[in-house]
């Protein structure tokens, strides 16, 4: 009889006393947000490095270490799809910069792990 008690007792505590486990949210519009913040970043950064008279290695450089400090500890840094992000990024910097001859194999250093 005691056994019984205990045992009601117990896990009575242990389901009000758990705390739920939710699982990350990562839907595509929510990827796509992420990935558009990550690609205006490093265009504003590159921008305006090279605005204030850096060399393009420099601001190249420049923009992707501020970049990947600011975004290299997201949880959902996983599911980016980098090819997307460079061509995002390529895009913008045509549009907002008129920087036309970027090369895509320069960011190959812009990964957040």
């Amino acid at each position: 009889m005691i056994k019984r008690v205990f045992a009601i007792f117990f896990l009575t505590c242990f389901f009000l006393f758990s705390s739920p486990v939710y699982s990350l949210d990562t839907s595509s519009k929510t990827l796509e947000k992420y990935t558009k913040r990550i690609s205006n970043k490093f265009t504003r950064t590159y921008c305006n490095t090279t605005k204030f008279g850096i060399d393009y290695e420099g601001a190249l450089a420049f923009a992707i270490g501020e970049t990947n400090k600011e975004f290299k500890n997201n949880k959902i840094n996983k599911f980016i799809d980098y090819s997307l992000l460079k061509n995002s990024i390529v895009n913008d910097l045509e549009n907002n910069c008129q920087v036309y001859d970027f090369d895509l194999s320069s960011l190959e250093n812009l990964k957040f792990n």
